[in-house]
């Protein structure tokens, strides 16, 4: 392949970049805009269309809809981050808050199922000691399990840098945890351009297939597994998926070619970084996220709910 060299641009920022310009990719909804939500979310509700059936004619935005849109260019080819505060969640119920994110999310793509079961939109919330048992596990020799992406992400764990499996992943913040559960947020470009300069044969292996497992992917998926390289370039644009966690399900398995130690160091390396060039903060309710999967990583502390007090996480 040709000389692997960094990639810059506007999605290779920092953590200080965007500390330094909170205004260019976190933007406040001003009351003109909540009331415009408030109108569209009675429009769809008075018309009797199913959250999962939204579509943008069925959540008309006026001012914010042309917001929205020149949004779609900042994910493609800048940043590829914003986020939205004010959406207005509280006293909503479960479907009025779907819809709402349904509405919004038409406004700037075309929504793919996202897990084994179907779903549309999934809560991001802590399901309980069983959830691989839902979700996907493998067993460890020690009769442990050890959980899939999507069994992780539904429990109180902290997760890994990883990317989903879709264009944009957007989050809708409804409620927030008693203790802990920072969202971490790194530009898989200015990670790929550190690591370049800094160790360019381990970058040069992260362009090369990497073996994964589709554990929680698809139904019965423990045992299958497939090659894709971490980072990629195609017509100038770059692109990375990457899930430390399916690379560990497929090498728990006789038929994978086995990782090497440089291959290890690589991804090791690849979070090291993630680490040092990330943005971390703790999501509010009304706070509505939407992240370019092909640039930037995402990652969770572990948190703690108090159902007692009203405390749940849950996106």
């Amino acid at each position: 392949m040709e000389q692997i060299a960094p990639l810059g641009g506007p999605p290779a920022w920092t953590g200080d970049d965007l500390r330094a310009d909170e205004s260019g990719w976190r933007r406040p909804l001003g009351p003109d805009h909540v009331a415009e939500i408030e109108a569209a979310l009675r429009h769809a509700r008075a018309a009797g269309v199913p959250w999962h059936q939204i579509t943008r004619a069925d959540f008309p935005l006026d001012s914010l809809g042309r917001e929205l849109e020149a949004v779609s260019d900042e994910l493609e080819n800048g940043r590829g981050i914003i986020q939205l505060k004010g959406v207005p969640v509280a006293g909503k119920g479960p479907d009025e808050n779907r819809t709402m994110f349904m509405g919004l999310s038409s406004w700037l793509g075309t929504p793919v199922y996202q897990s084994t079961r179907g779903e549309i939109l999934g809560e991001i919330r802590d399901e309980g000691p069983d959830v691989g048992l839902k979700r996907g596990q493998m067993t460890n020799p020690d009769g442990t399990a050890f959980l899939s992406s999507r069994s992780r992400a539904q429990s109180t764990q902290p997760l890994r840098w990883h990317t989903d499996r879709t264009d944009i992943v957007g989050l809708l913040c409804v409620g927030a945890p008693a203790e802990g559960g920072a969202s971490r947020l790194s530009s898989a470009v200015a990670i790929h351009d550190a690591m370049v300069r800094r160790r360019p044969d381990l970058a040069a292996l992260l362009y090369q297939p990497i073996w994964r497992s589709r554990l929680g992917e698809e139904a019965g998926g423990g045992d299958a597994i497939y090659g894709l390289p971490v980072f990629t370039v195609k017509d100038g644009k770059f692109a990375s998926h990457y899930s430390r966690t399916y690379v560990e399900a497929a090498q728990k398995l006789a038929t994978t070619p086995q990782m090497s130690d440089a291959q290890w160091e690589a991804l090791d390396m690849l979070a090291q970084l993630g680490d040092e060039l990330c943005y971390e903060m703790f999501l509010e309710p009304g706070d509505m996220q939407f992240l370019n999967n092909h640039v930037v990583y995402h990652a969770r502390a572990a948190f703690r709910d108090d159902p007692a007090a009203g405390k749940v996480r849950n996106l």
